[in-house]
């Protein structure tokens, strides 16, 4: 397990740009080799036979599918792990450069991640991204030009809008009006979380029960809606003790916790950790 090996784990190298794409060919791991990501990342893969842990869940590989992993992640492929297919990186600071518009696909993939680990492709999902990242990587290894950065984001942008689509396919709802209301839910989740925890809150907002929301969203998801509600807080959690110098009290009120004792108690109770040895962990990594 990835926890086993956190004193072992190495931090992301620096990407210029905070943007890059690789194309993996029959690439092997002999060993693992924990990383705590800095970038967002995703994976590609069109073959693959092996085990990729992220966090403390093990995936394993078959060929055709994606890997979302959210910055702060930890990630490593078990030794003798074999994989075909890109990977891709990018930092909050590139995404800055996509329109607008695609801001949404963004929040509902990676803002809780764990959620959206593993996405198998169908054939023809499969043909359309793998056009889409060879063109992208083909874009970046060109030599420089005026607003290269942008017709990089460009081909980002549309990237993630499919991978929100197929994301949004695999979603078992029972009719897509289900399905469109889960889909709702989700953002309003990713917009909203710091507001309130509660459930019946979202539920008034799409104008229905919180009941039919929590019914909805385990035919959806597996998953309840406080489930949905508390990963979202977690992820943020976890990516403000990661990333920001803030006092655990600060950060239980940006969350809308009323004490910080109260979200200590949250927190430990969802990761089996108390916050401030959540920070200590990652503070030591790669020292």
């Amino acid at each position: 397990m990835i926890n086993d090996n956190f004193s072992q784990a190495h931090v992301d190298k620096e990407i210029k740009d905070s943007f890059s794409i690789n194309y993996l060919s029959n690439q092997t791991f002999d060993g693992l080799s924990v990383c705590r990501i800095n970038y967002h990342r995703i994976f590609m893969l069109s073959e693959g036979s092996g085990t990729l842990l992220v966090d403390d869940v093990a995936y394993q590989l078959s060929g055709s599918e994606l890997f979302l992993l959210a910055k702060g992640q930890l990630y490593a492929f078990h030794p003798n792990t074999r994989i075909t297919g890109y990977e891709l990186s990018f930092g909050d600071c590139f995404w800055e450069k996509a329109p607008d518009s695609a801001s949404n696909c963004k929040a509902v993939l990676f803002n809780n991640a764990a959620a959206n680990q593993q996405l198998p492709l169908n054939n023809t999902d499969q043909s359309e991204l793998d056009v889409l990242f060879q063109a992208l990587y083909q874009e970046l290894i060109k030599d420089d030009y005026p607003n290269k950065l942008d017709a990089l984001a460009a081909y980002l942008k549309i990237i993630m809008i499919k991978i929100a689509n197929v994301n949004a396919a695999l979603i078992h709802g029972y009719d897509s009006y289900e399905k469109q209301l889960y889909r709702e839910f989700i953002e309003l989740v990713s917009k909203q979380y710091q507001a309130t925890h509660e459930v019946a809150y979202f539920a008034s907002q799409l104008g229905i029960s919180a009941r039919k929301l929590s019914d909805l969203c385990k035919r959806c998801s597996g998953k309840g809606a406080k489930d949905i509600i508390n990963g979202q807080l977690i992820a943020e959690a976890k990516r403000s003790l990661q990333f920001s110098s803030k006092p655990v009290k600060e950060i239980a009120f940006h969350l809308n916790f009323s004490t910080p004792d109260q979200f200590s108690h949250f927190f430990k109770k969802n990761t089996q950790i108390s916050p401030h040895d959540y920070r200590d962990r990652f503070v030591n990594i790669g020292m």
